[in-house]
């Protein structure tokens, strides 16, 4: 079945967080026909993966328990429940569900570990505040990597155009949402792997305060980078997803006044389309209030060196024994990443730390700083993209190697990541759905 108003449910009510919200508080919709729905769309790809597993069965099981969860307070919506209560979401294939296989992407790790004996605290999260879970999505094998790619699974191509990569390696996340099999899916983002397939596939994200979140039960990639996030469709419903990762206490919220901008020379690679994008969402900041200010910024280019040795030294050790079992680009990191030496790897992390002291100086200067998420509007499918990671991961290794919270900003083409200071997740929220304009999207 190919849905053309994927976007919508059947009653038209608006396929999106706040829209099925308020459809569940005013009784027009229930947990149950929702994940009915959700269900019907679900792995509407060529390839037919969007799913690495999935169970409807379990699926509407889920909804009958939250259907019948108690009311508390009066909540966001009126009606005792919170803000994701009811709705279809889907999980990464790198986090534990209880009774279903955690791949990460590769045959090897879901037949070496069998089924998961209980939930990861992150779908224990989820499922505590009512969310009914629909599946567990495609990835980059190992989540080592931005394309979406996969020869053991296959390629993910975009629902809406075949001919297109989702970009990775939140690949299936991206394409869960926009096939609407769910409302808002969950991925990881290590060094762009939720902003790169928000960029390509046209959606929004979310990318949390590096240590936000637990990891128990979450295959991590590498420790130092790895942050939880969300991918979705309207960027007004971003303020609603910050709690889920947050500490305990309330955050106190802080209010932008400005905005740092990248020279041009950074962009000397971007699809004009993308600059144009960038420019516009520069504009839209501008008319929030906001001053920008451009910056220069030659330094960012040791991040990709600094970030991808780290990265290749952590996850080498993570999958010590096993690299013969992964595909040939990522078992050559692999092997890359075991044999950077003890010296080596300290020098890296005392790179590091410098790179983002420095990158917190520019934080506490300017609060913000705004930079298209990819250089390129597509991948597309079967084409060589051996020089691709590198070129996209300079634009998101700045922001990984600084931890901070980065929401991505769909555009007519592209897409745009805006960052803060580290734990301003729910400011950088409030302010992000203040561009939810069609002059950014249509």
């Amino acid at each position: 079945m190919i849905l053309t108003a994927y976007n919508s449910t059947m009653t038209t009510t608006p396929w999106t967080v706040r829209g099925l919200r308020k459809a569940l508080a005013t009784g027009a919709a229930t947990p149950g026909a929702l994940a009915i729905e959700a269900l019907a769309r679900a792995n509407q790809n060529a390839g037919r993966n969007v799913y690495l597993w999935e169970s409807t069965a379990w699926t509407l099981a889920e909804a009958a328990r939250v259907a019948a969860m108690p009311r508390g307070e009066a909540g966001i919506f009126g009606d005792g429940h919170g803000a994701l209560w009811g709705l279809p979401i889907s999980v990464k294939d790198c986090f534990d569900l209880a009774g279903a296989p955690t791949s990460c992407g590769v045959h090897f790790y879901r037949e070496l570990d069998g089924n998961a004996k209980q939930d990861s605290w992150l779908v224990e999260r989820l499922r505590s505040v009512g969310a009914v879970i629909t599946g567990k999505t495609h990835l980059h094998p190992l989540a080592y990597g931005i394309t979406g790619e996969n020869p053991d699974f296959g390629d993910c191509l975009q629902p809406r155009d075949q001919t297109r990569l989702t970009g990775g390696s939140s690949s299936g996340a991206a394409a869960s949402v926009q096939e609407g099999s769910a409302v808002a899916a969950i991925g990881t983002d290590t060094g762009g792997s939720v902003r790169a397939p928000a960029a390509l596939c046209g959606l929004a994200g979310y990318r949390a305060t590096v240590g936000r979140g637990n990891w128990r039960g979450g295959a991590h990639l590498a420790q130092s980078f790895d942050t939880m996030g969300f991918l979705f469709r309207d960027l007004g419903d971003a303020p609603l997803f910050a709690g889920i990762f947050a500490p305990g206490q309330p955050v106190p919220t802080t209010t932008f006044s400005t905005f740092a901008v990248v020279n041009n020379s950074f962009l000397h690679d971007c699809e004009p389309q993308i600059v144009e994008a960038f420019q516009a969402t520069t504009r839209a900041l501008e008319q929030l209030g906001l001053r920008a200010i451009k910056i220069d910024m030659p330094w960012w280019a040791e991040s990709y060196e600094i970030f991808a040795s780290i990265q290749a030294w952590e996850a080498a050790r993570l999958h010590q024994g096993h690299f013969e079992q992964f595909e040939s680009s990522i078992r050559d990191r692999l092997q890359w990443g075991a044999s950077i030496t003890s010296s080596e790897i300290d020098t890296m992390r005392s790179r590091h730390a410098a790179f983002r002291a420095c990158m917190d100086e520019v934080f506490a200067a300017h609060q913000l700083i705004l930079l298209p998420s990819t250089p390129v509007a597509q991948l597309p499918a079967g084409a060589d993209h051996s020089q691709t990671r590198g070129r996209l991961l300079r634009y998101t290794t700045p922001f990984s190697l600084a931890g901070v919270p980065v929401a991505a900003i769909p555009c007519a083409v592209g897409g745009m990541q805006l960052a803060s200071a580290r734990n301003a997740d729910e400011s950088l929220l409030q302010l992000a759905a203040r561009l939810a304009t069609p002059a950014l999207t249509n």
